[in-house]
């Protein structure tokens, strides 16, 4: 049955992934272990299929949802057995830049992975960066930015989080954003794509 959720989730079928974890509930399953042999499986297979070009993006958004849909109906039963996400990250998209679908597709892929996600939206501001991660906890701030434009307000953000004394690192990715750029402003990781972004939060949160 957790394999069938897998490819339903992975399919985009919201119906079908709905029912199959109310099915697993139903016969006693835990909440923890529908999350992490079913969803979370899926959407790494996901992650996969999408860095591969298996996938594109408008299948990854359709799979989000069906994704979100069965996190919604395990969230009580997580709550209820101290099941802890596996980080917390604060992601958005910098001061200046409207753009949001590829933050959205990140943060919807790391809450697929069994993440908390503190999604502060779009122009966002250095400091509401700061504020949010002292708030929650943060172990992670992850930036988007598509205009080359407003990367410089990525630097600011580094910058800002160095002085702050929070010690977390800082993920950066968006089209024209580079890994050498990233090296140059000092950010903690790169990613060029969404499945990259869980796998690199991944590694600096084991780290």
């Amino acid at each position: 049955m957790l394999k069938e959720m897998q490819d339903a989730l992975i399919a985009g079928d919201k119906a079908k992934v709905e029912t199959l974890v109310d099915r697993a509930l139903t016969e006693g399953l835990p909440a923890g272990r529908v999350l992490n042999e079913g969803l979370i499986p899926g959407m790494e297979r996901l992650g996969e299929l999408f860095k591969n070009n298996e996938v594109f993006i408008p299948e990854v958004l359709v799979a989000a949802r069906a994704m979100n849909a069965g996190l919604a109906k395990l969230e009580p039963g997580l709550v209820k057995d101290g099941v802890r996400p596996k980080g917390v990250v604060v992601i958005g998209t910098v001061k200046g830049d409207l753009h949001d679908i590829g933050k959205n597709l990140v943060a919807m892929m790391l809450r697929g992975n069994g993440y908390q996600i503190v999604d502060l939206g779009v122009d966002v501001a250095p400091e509401a960066y700061l504020e949010a991660a002292r708030a929650h906890g943060a172990g992670i701030i992850a930036l988007s930015a598509l205009l080359t434009t407003t990367m410089v307000q990525m630097k600011n953000v580094v910058e800002a989080v160095g002085a702050s004394g929070l010690g977390i690192p800082v993920v950066i990715g968006g089209a024209p954003v580079t890994k050498d750029y990233a090296d140059r402003i000092g950010a903690g990781g790169y990613a060029p794509d969404a499945a990259s972004a869980v796998e690199e939060i991944g590694r600096l949160l084991a780290g």
